[in-house]
C-alpha cells in the first residue's frame, strides 16, 4: 500500500500531462490538417485551368515556399520559447512586446521577399526553367504577394495563443477558412483564372487572422485585462537585437529542412528515368505531408509544454513533459510508418492508372515508413530543443543529418551505386538518425534545474516604479 501511495502521484501527474497535452496537440492536427487541405483545393482548381498554369503555379508556389513562407514560419518560431516561458512566469509585459515585435520583424522581412517575387521569372530562366513556365509563376506570385503581409500578422498571432495552451479558436477559425477557401476559389478562379486563384489563398488566411484577431480581443478581455500590463512600446535595440539572435537560428533550422526536401526533388530530375521518379515522389511526399501535419502539431505541443513549465519554475515537470512528448513522438512514428505501409498498394492508385507507377510508389513508400519512425521522434526532439531556447541546435543537428550525411549518401546510393529514387530516400533516412541522434543526445544531457534558472532569470521583471522599463530581458541562446 505505501509503494502504491507513493506511485500515486507520479501516475496522477503523467496523466495530467498527457491530458495537457491532449488538449493542446488534437486542435493543431486538426488545423493543420485543414492547412493541407486548402493546399489541395488550390492545386485542383489549378489542375482545371490546364496542364501550363498548373506546372507554372505550382513551380511559383514552390519557390514561394523556399524563398517565403520557410523564412517566416521559422522566424516566428522564436516567440514559442519566448511566449511560452513567459506565459509559464506570468510575464504579460513580455508576451505583448514579443507579438509587436514579432510582427513587425515579419512584416520587415516581406519587404525583400516580396521585390524577390517580382523578377521570380527572371531567377527561373536563369536557372534552366522554360520561359512560359517562368511567366506564369510570376503571374501567380504576384497575385500572392499580400499573403506575405497576412502570414506576418497570422503567424505571430497562432504562436501568441498556443503558446498560452489556447489552440481551439486556432482550429476553429482555420476549419472556417478553409470552408470559406472552396467558393471563393470557385468565384475568383471563373472571374480571373490564375489571378483569382491565387487571390483566393490569401483571402481565406485573412478570415483566420481576423478571427483570431477578434478572439484575441475578447479574451484578454475576459481574462481581467492583461492588455494593461504595458510592454507594447517598450522595444530596446538590445531586445531587439536578442529576438533577431534568436529567430535566426529557429529561421535556418526550420529552411534547412525545408529545402533538403526541395533539392532531393531536384536531385530525382536528374535521375534516368527522371519523369516517372519525380512523378513517384510527388505522390509519396502526398502521403508523407499528411503525417506532417501530426509531427508539427507535436512539435509545438513539445516546444509549449517544456517552454512552459521552465519559465514557471518547475525543472521537474519540464523534464516530465519532454519525456511524454518524446514517449507519443515515439509511438505517432510507429503508428504513421505503419500507415503509410497499409496504404503502400493502394495510395498510388488514387494518382495514377498506370501499374508500373503504383508498384514503385508502393515500394518507395515502404523506404519512406522507416523515415516516418524517425521523423516524428525527431520533430518532438526539435520542440524539446526550442522550448529550452537553444534552437541553434537544431540547427546544428540538420546541417550535420542533412547536409553532411544525408544529400551525399542519397547521391552516392541513387548515382553512384544505381539505386535511384530508392537511394535518395535511403540517404534521406540516414540524414534523419544522424539528427535525431545528436539532438536526443543534447536532450539526454540537459541539466533541468539549470535550464530553469536560466529561465527564471530571463524572466525576472523590474519593478512597475523603476525607471527603467526598457530592459526586459528576452530568452536567448547562451
Amino acid at each position: 500500500m505505501e509503494q502504491q501511495k507513493q506511485l500515486s502521484p507520479e501516475t496522477h501527474n503523467l496523466e495530467k500531462e498527457l491530458r495537457t497535452q491532449w488538449r493542446i496537440t488534437i486542435p493543431l492536427v486538426a488545423m493543420n490538417f485543414t492547412w493541407f487541405a486548402k493546399t489541395a483545393i488550390t492545386t485542383a482548381f489549378l489542375g482545371r485551368l490546364g496542364e501550363l498554369p498548373l506546372a507554372g503555379a505550382t513551380l511559383g508556389f514552390t519557390f514561394a515556399n523556399v524563398t517565403g513562407f520557410s523564412l517566416l514560419n521559422g522566424l516566428c518560431g522564436a516567440m514559442e520559447p519566448i511566449c511560452g516561458q513567459a506565459f509559464g512566469a506570468n510575464n504579460f509585459r513580455l508576451l505583448h512586446k514579443t507579438l509587436l515585435m514579432s510582427t513587425t520583424l515579419l512584416l520587415s522581412v516581406s519587404v525583400p521577399i516580396a521585390f524577390l517575387w517580382l523578377h521570380v521569372d527572371l531567377i527561373l530562366i536563369y536557372f534552366g526553367q522554360h520561359r512560359d513556365l517562368a511567366a506564369v509563376s510570376r503571374r501567380y506570385l504576384i497575385f500572392l504577394i499580400p499573403d506575405l503581409v497576412v502570414i506576418s500578422f497570422l503567424c505571430p498571432l497562432k504562436a501568441y495563443l498556443s503558446t498560452q495552451n489556447v489552440t481551439v479558436p486556432i482550429m476553429l477559425s482555420s476549419a472556417t477558412a478553409a470552408a470559406i477557401h472552396i467558393p471563393a476559389t470557385l468565384v475568383l478562379g471563373r472571374a480571373r483564372g490564375l489571378e483569382g486563384i491565387a487571390m483566393a489563398v490569401w483571402i481565406s488566411d485573412v478570415v483566420v487572422a481576423i478571427l483570431l484577431a477578434i478572439y484575441l480581443i475578447l479574451w484578454e478581455r475576459r481574462k481581467g485585462g492583461n492588455w494593461k500590463e504595458g510592454g507594447w512600446l517598450e522595444q530596446s535595440g538590445a531586445e531587439w537585437l536578442r529576438l533577431l539572435k534568436l529567430s535566426g537560428p529557429c529561421c535556418l533550422t526550420t529552411c534547412l529542412e525545408w529545402w533538403c526536401y526541395e533539392i532531393v526533388v531536384l536531385l530525382t530530375g536528374r535521375l534516368p528515368s527522371a519523369q516517372r521518379s519525380v512523378g513517384v515522389l510527388a505522390i509519396v511526399l502526398n502521403f508523407d505531408y499528411l503525417l506532417f501535419s501530426v509531427m508539427l502539431s507535436l512539435a509545438t505541443c513539445a516546444s509549449v509544454r517544456v517552454s512552459n513549465e521552465l519559465g514557471a519554475g518547475r525543472p521537474r515537470a519540464a523534464r516530465l513533459a519532454a519525456r511524454v512528448c518524446l514517449c507519443v513522438g515515439a509511438g505517432a512514428g510507429v503508428v504513421g510508418a505503419a500507415a503509410m505501409v497499409g496504404a503502400a498498394g493502394e495510395w498510388g492508385k488514387l494518382f495514377s492508372g498506370e501499374r508500373g507507377v503504383v508498384r514503385v510508389v508502393g515500394r518507395m513508400m515502404m523506404v519512406m515508413a522507416a523515415v516516418e519512425v524517425v521523423n516524428f521522434p525527431l520533430a518532438v526532439c526539435g520542440g524539446v530543443v526550442r522550448g529550452t531556447a537553444r534552437p541553434w541546435v537544431g540547427m546544428y543537428a540538420n546541417v550535420c543529418g542533412f547536409y553532411v550525411i544525408g544529400l551525399p549518401l542519397g547521391v552516392v546510393l541513387a548515382f553512384k551505386v544505381g539505386m535511384g529514387l530508392g537511394g535518395l530516400l535511403g540517404g534521406l533516412f540516414g540524414g534523419v538518425v544522424v539528427c535525431l541522434v545528436l539532438l536526443f543526445v543534447f536532450i539526454a544531457r540537459i541539466d533541468w534545474d539549470d535550464e530553469s534558472r536560466k529561465a527564471l532569470i530571463m524572466q525576472d521583471l523590474v519593478d512597475d516604479d523603476d525607471e527603467d522599463h526598457n530592459h526586459i530581458p528576452i530568452p536567448i541562446p547562451s
